[in-house]
């Protein structure tokens, strides 16, 4: 947890956490330029695209009914850690397992029904809808959250750097083993559902591990009953996060399936062939909020830190976009050769909408750390109103843009959206920041902190 008046502290550590992290990222991300190469290749643009629209479809069934406990296993933990509670602890992580496991289930359940009746709209042939009934279990992907979460809480980055690696590396040598046999795409199915299984028994395999070691006596069975009432808060804080995570990493994923469903698989393919090469401008926000978000937790629990808030923040987009910038600057040069070179020259096509996506990452690089500063001030709500506002409104145009301007119309879209996203969730944080006079109560979560003076 942070301490008061170190902000200097807290930045070394969160760069800390976030070279572990990145190293992870890193390496993950060369994999899946080997994997992801041969795959399209292998496949072409219309296969190619049908795989990723299973892939995506499944993510996005999972995202939308799965119930992500990771913000509430950090805020809540912390404040067990800091009273030595390891039963409220261990309690906490019980229900958090629980609350997702229901999710999953109910994840899988419902991309395997309704993959039938959305499979026809997004140019898959009776095949792939069969193969996409049994795809439905690499649900299990985004049932990672509470070990995820406790991991971190543990300080054990480099646990979840190692994961980073364990889908790519399956996805790698299933890939050559699907070469080797000539498989076509219910191989390349095969192969993807497999990574993420095995990437969802590993992490949970390592947070049990840790688990046993820093909590000792309790067990993954005991009771969950009275985990509610010692996180005062817990469930109206656990759905403003998952409405925050609904509403900001769905609609990313509808955009591949909107495109699929409009202009057709082989369109589907080069957009995700454009989205792979620019990721990397994604990953280095997405894991400073992840990794920014315990200390930034501990800064806002003390009066007076708003200041010390946002240079952290300032610190985070800074080297973010350090890391980022001459990646725009080579794919602006090279956006043709670097398509083909990635997935082959029937890919060619792909060069205008991984420019319009690099510029579009640039700038979403501000939101993921300036929305983990607001849930971790106790007003996640903000961020949900500004991702909600922002993603709705482009999603709900892109049908038409698509319409008039063909793939460059999604493009544009993304570079629109995030401009809009990282421009009011900016406002948020300075005015939260700017009025931060006074701690939040520690038996407090969530929406039930807020302040009179902060709330809207």
């Amino acid at each position: 947890m942070a301490e008061p008046g170190r902000p200097h502290r807290i930045v070394g550590r969160i760069y800390a956490n976030l070279g572990r992290l990145l190293g992870g990222k890193a390496a993950a991300g060369l994999l899946s330029l080997g994997y992801l190469g041969m795959a399209s290749r292998s496949l072409g643009p219309a296969d190619y695209g049908v795989l990723m629209l299973v892939h995506g479809y499944v993510m996005a069934v999972g995202a939308v009914v799965g119930i992500p406990g990771w913000h509430a296993v950090i805020r809540y933990g912390a404040l067990a850690l800091a009273s030595e509670d390891q039963p409220r602890l261990a309690s906490l992580l019980r229900l958090s397992a629980i609350l997702e496991g229901v999710g999953g289930l109910l994840g899988i359940i419902a991309a395997a029904v309704f993959a039938p009746l959305v499979g026809p709209h997004l140019g898959w042939s009776p095949a792939a809808i069969a193969l996409a009934v049994p795809y439905s279990f690499a649900v299990l992907a985004t049932l990672r959250m509470t070990p995820t979460g406790y991991l971190q809480l543990a300080g054990r980055f480099d646990l979840i750097s190692a994961n980073y690696l364990v889908a790519p590396v399956v996805r790698l040598a299933g890939v050559l083993a699907a070469l080797a046999l000539h498989a076509h795409l219910r191989g390349f199915l095969v192969v993807w559902m497999a990574s993420v299984v095995t990437e969802w028994a590993v992490v949970w395999a390592m947070g049990l591990m840790v688990a046993a070691r820093r909590l000792p006596g309790e067990t993954l069975m005991g009771p969950v009953g009275a985990a509610v009432a010692e996180n005062p808060g817990f469930w109206k804080f656990l759905l403003a996060a998952k409405a925050d995570v609904l509403l900001s990493d769905v609609p990313a994923r509808l955009v591949l399936l909107t495109i699929g469903w409009g202009l057709g698989p082989a369109a589907a393919g080069l957009y995700s062939v454009a989205q792979r090469a620019t990721v990397v401008f994604s990953q280095p926000a997405h894991i400073l909020g992840q990794a920014a978000y315990s200390d930034l937790a501990g800064l806002a629990a003390v009066p007076g830190q708003g200041a010390a808030i946002r240079k952290a923040l300032l610190h985070c987009v800074a080297i973010a976009g350090l890391v980022a910038s001459p990646l725009l600057l080579l794919i602006l040069v090279f956006a043709e050769r670097l398509s083909m070179l990635m997935a082959g020259k029937g890919f060619r096509a792909a060069a205008p909408i991984m420019i319009w996506l690099a510029v579009a990452r640039l700038i979403a690089m501000l939101s993921p750390p300036v929305s983990a500063a607001l849930t971790a001030l106790g007003r996640p709500g903000l961020s949900v109103i500004g991702n909600f506002a922002t993603s709705l409104a482009f999603l709900l145009a892109l049908p038409l843009m698509l319409r008039w301007w063909g793939l460059n119309g999604a493009g544009l879209n993304v570079v629109l959206q995030a401009l809009a996203c990282g421009l009011l969730l900016s406002w948020f944080i300075l005015r939260e920041t700017s009025s931060h006079v006074r701690a939040i109560p520690t038996g407090s979560a969530g929406l039930a902190s807020t302040t009179p003076e902060t709330r809207p």
